[in-house]
């Protein structure tokens, strides 16, 4: 049980240690993020297209 406790312990002294991100880096991050998650949905649905039209065009 005193593991525990120390692992916590611990675990709140790393906590106060972290540098977070300000808002404006943090808005910066998730535009980021989220144009490139929408980046790649277009592309892998234009290989899927692609590759689904070349399947069709073989007899």
């Amino acid at each position: 049980m005193q593991r525990v406790i120390k692992f916590f312990r611990n675990v709140s002294i790393e906590m106060q240690k972290v540098s977070w991100p300000r808002r404006k880096e943090l808005y910066r991050y998730t535009l980021t993020v989220v144009s490139t998650v929408i980046f790649f949905i277009l592309f892998f649905t234009l290989v899927d297209l692609g590759i689904t039209f070349l399947i069709e065009l073989t007899p």
